[in-house]
């Protein structure tokens, strides 16, 4: 069979498909790529540069960079022994995310059930609803 093979052509590693050149995982019976984006996605390198640098970004208050690498990234998180390189960062990604939507959701709940009870006299300066009353721009007080 590889005799029949021209012109440096590679022998297929694929026996479901043949006419495909992915290498399958061996846990599962569909091709693994880096990026949601399956063969038109990045490649291994500049995977791994591209997650590295959403990463990063995500600590300058670009959390949803972070939210970005999950999802674009989802196949390395989720098979972790196929791209290690590109994991380390989609998994850092994933707790940043988690972390930060933990704290904003504390923070807004806080505000919305604690209000006035919670705080006391200070609620009215916190609140953002009665600016208008306190700078004079309302017609009616």
């Amino acid at each position: 069979m590889e005799a029949s093979l021209g012109n440096g052509e590679m022998p297929n590693q694929n026996p479901i498909n043949p006419r495909s050149n992915v290498i399958l995982v061996p846990s599962s019976s569909s091709p693994v790529w880096p990026t949601i984006d399956g063969p038109l996605g990045l490649s291994e390198e500049d995977s791994v540069s591209y997650a590295r640098r959403f990463y990063k970004f995500g600590f300058a208050l670009l959390p949803w960079l972070w939210a970005l690498n999950c999802f674009y990234f989802w196949p390395a998180l989720r098979h972790s022994r196929s791209f290690p390189r590109i994991h380390y960062y989609v998994l850092r990604s994933a707790v940043g995310l988690t972390v930060f939507t933990a704290l904003l959701a504390s923070w807004a709940l806080t505000f919305v059930i604690g209000g006035e009870r919670l705080f006391g006299h200070v609620w009215n300066q916190l609140v953002m609803y009665n600016l208008a009353d306190r700078l004079g721009l309302t017609g009616w007080s």
